[in-house]
């Protein structure tokens, strides 16, 4: 027995000094390792461990950039102690939608002589503050910040035109019409504009869009390289948006490689966007193309565009057909490797031959699909969503098939109906028909059908080989996607943005009615993915698959579910409880489901996720658990938004988020709760106050693959 003891310490003697303590790593190191934790956590917390990581949390390397923008936890008495400590080290910051700190808190950016790019779009921030703080920023290039309600340009010093005179690189949020700070930016290289003007005040005022044209400083956009335009609904920012363009097409930058303006639904020509585009097409060379559907239907403006190792291009909602894509856009099928984004969201003829009579359920052209492909070999974010792509039966010529040579992709949008093995469906599968007519039922008379007969995850299969499908084998040849997107070609959300919530939906597309829980399932091949969209699946049962995908997805942080199986009621809640249980790094979830019943047992599993940060539940008839909200708020310390919108009456939509507010305000600054009926008719009211941060990446609901060019912003 002794002898034994003997030997237990000396194991342990030898662990001890094998051990290796963490101060001992080099400097090099220890700095490679404290990159990682956000920087006010190591300027307020991490120096005061000891003497060694004193001096290196001040370090320049880790000083010289601070990101503040989703750092939730950070409070106004710690930016205050941040600034005081490191701010004349910032050379770079971005507090963007930083929505809950005061207007006072901002001014202490003016503690950061040498910045040279500030970030503060979403923050609280009046023409004068902004005067202030710019006068004392000598070094800033590059700028970004919103313009609302009652901002004036004559409010800006000297000093402050001064500073805006050198800055490079300006985005500004348009809340109100306005050029903003334009005017006063004279060396501008890039210009990026997001305009959420509303129709009407609060009061019900309607909104005009005239501005003075003589303010816009024609002269100054010379040195144009980037023009990017993102508009919201609505005529307002139609009206001024055109106000800029008028600029830019009475003297056309020579310099401009990246023209992209973005709008929903249609949008006019004017006689000074024509003699614009007429002007890019004779003077400049692009690399980077985006434009309203309107302009591009019916047009003959991509014979006439020159095109220089593009790097991105939307053609999203345009009548784009496979011969002018291939002609027009990847000339022929000559080198693009060039190509990094490829955004062909709702062009439903771009993979189909050029004829007039094609309809809907008609096969796309594998050809066009396969030089596309070949053409565009680098893509790493591809979006072909909105559309209907059926594959047809030749053997290779399958459109997963052919995406599966584009090993590079980072992010990938496709629509339901177009994974579909339809030789293995007809083989296969004669059983599933069933089920689709009970899915296209809806909410109509409901059918028993039988459960899809496949294991809980794919784990617990037995079976060394995955299923032979298409849909399998493109996920196993895409090691590196990080981002999919599967989504009804028919989806609409309920969610609306300035309108009323939408009450009915389209059939999904009968070819979709043979995606189901194996197709889910092989989502979990996808050992990096970190964001997924599923959207009208209505074959669906067990939702099984999302448990595969919840256990080897270990890397999830985005998960947005809407319309899964029946309407009528929610069968794959199981599933999708026990899925939550291993997503340990899930911090967005955006649930949208008819009849969806928040009840204590969701929330208690969705407890497990510890890292959640932002909930969003959008339910047509749906109904929630009170206690269960509080209980899950209270476990869950990293929550910050929580917007359910129910069915639930007002008086207890408005008793529960004043509550939420009550209880935990005080110790989340950043805690942003709407809880409100889908289908009031204040419902546009109450979206209007949400911060844009939350309402754009989140609660509505869009496709986010091959949005924008990457990098577009720092």
């Amino acid at each position: 027995m002794a002898a034994s003891g003997e030997d237990v310490t000396s194991d342990e003697n030898r662990e001890e000094s094998n051990s290796m303590n963490l101060m001992e790593f080099s400097d090099e190191i220890l700095l490679h390792i404290l990159r990682y934790a956000p920087v006010s956590d190591l300027v307020l917390n991490v120096r005061k461990v000891c003497r060694k990581l004193s001096a290196l949390s001040l370090d320049k390397s880790l000083t010289h950039t601070v990101i503040l923008h989703k750092d939730y936890q950070v409070d106004k008495d710690k930016v205050k102690q941040l600034m005081r400590a490191i701010g004349k080290e910032i050379h770079e910051l971005d507090m963007a939608g930083c929505y809950w700190l005061p207007g006072s808190t901002i001014d202490q950016v003016i503690c950061c002589k040498n910045l040279v790019r500030l970030n503060l779009s979403g923050c609280h921030l009046t023409s004068l503050r902004l005067s202030k703080m710019l006068s004392a920023l000598q070094h800033l290039r590059s700028l970004a910040i919103d313009v609302s309600p009652g901002f004036d340009a004559s409010h800006l010093s000297s000093e402050c035109k001064a500073t805006l005179s050198r800055v490079l690189e300006l985005q500004q949020t348009l809340y109100t019409p306005s050029y903003g700070v334009v005017p006063c930016c004279t060396s501008l290289e890039k210009l990026l504009l997001y305009f959420e003007i509303l129709d009407r005040s609060r009061e019900g005022l309607i909104i005009s869009g005239q501005l003075m044209v003589g303010e816009s400083n024609v002269p100054h956009y010379q040195n144009l390289r980037v023009f990017y335009a993102r508009l919201a609904p609505g005529p307002v920012n139609q009206e001024v948006v055109r106000l800029y363009l008028a600029v830019l097409s009475d003297r056309t930058p020579e310099k401009l490689h990246a023209f992209l303006i973005s709008a929903p639904g249609g949008f006019a020509q004017s006689c000074a966007v024509k003699n614009l585009l007429d002007s890019m097409a004779r003077n400049v060379t692009l690399d980077a193309l985006q434009l309203p559907r309107s302009w591009m239907n019916g047009s003959s403006l991509l014979q006439h565009l020159r095109f220089s190792n593009p790097f991105y291009f939307s053609f999203s909602r345009c009548s784009l057909s496979g011969g002018q894509l291939v002609q027009r856009v990847l000339n022929g099928g000559k080198d693009l490797r060039s190509l990094i984004g490829l955004n062909l969201s709702g062009c439903v003829h771009c993979l189909s031959p050029d004829s007039l009579l094609r309809k809907a359920e008609d096969d796309i052209d594998s050809g066009i699909a396969e030089t596309l492909v070949a053409s565009c070999c680098n893509l790493r974010h591809l979006n072909l969503s909105a559309a209907h792509h059926h594959s047809s039966e030749g053997l290779g010529k399958h459109l997963c098939q052919l995406l599966a040579r584009l090993t590079r992709l980072l992010s990938l949008a496709l629509p339901v109906c177009s994974i579909t093995d339809v030789p293995a469906v007809t083989a296969d599968r004669p059983s599933v028909q069933p089920v689709a007519n009970a899915a296209s039922q809806g909410f109509g008379k409901k059918v028993r059908i039988g459960v899809q007969k496949y294991p809980r995850n794919c784990l617990e299969q037995g079976h060394p080989q995955p299923p032979a499908s298409v849909f399998w084998r493109l996920l196993g040849s895409l090691p590196y996607l990080e981002r999919l997107e599967l989504i009804g070609s028919s989806f609409s959300s309920a969610m609306p943005r300035n309108e009323p919530a939408i009450r009915n939906s389209l059939p999904p597309c009968s070819r979709a009615q043979h995606v189901g829980d194996a197709e889910v399932a092989a989502i979990g091949q996808l050992a990096f993915l970190q964001s997924l969209t599923l959207a009208q699946l209505p074959n669906l049962l067990t939702g099984s698959g999302l448990v595969s995908v919840g256990v080897q997805c270990q890397h999830l942080r985005t998960l947005s579910l809407a319309n899964l199986g029946m309407m009528g009621k929610v069968m794959y809640m199981p599933a999708l409880m026990d899925m939550l249980k291993h997503c340990k790094c899930l911090q967005d979830l955006r649930l949208e489901q008819p009849y969806f019943n928040a009840n204590a047992q969701f929330f208690q599993a969705l407890s497990h996720c510890a890292s959640l940060q932002r909930l969003c539940i959008i339910s047509r008839s749906g109904t929630l658990q009170p206690e269960a909200v509080m209980s899950f708020m209270t476990a869950c310390l990293e929550v910050i938004m929580c917007h359910m919108f129910m069915g639930e009456s007002l008086s207890m939509c408005k008793t529960l988020q004043q509550s939420l507010i009550r209880s935990f305000q005080a110790d989340r600054p950043a805690l942003n709760v709407v809880i409100f009926p889908l289908l009031h008719e204040d419902l546009m009211e109450v979206i209007r106050d949400v911060p844009m941060m939350h309402l754009d990446e989140i609660t509505l609901f869009k496709s986010r693959v091959a949005e924008g060019p990457p990098n577009l912003w720092w």
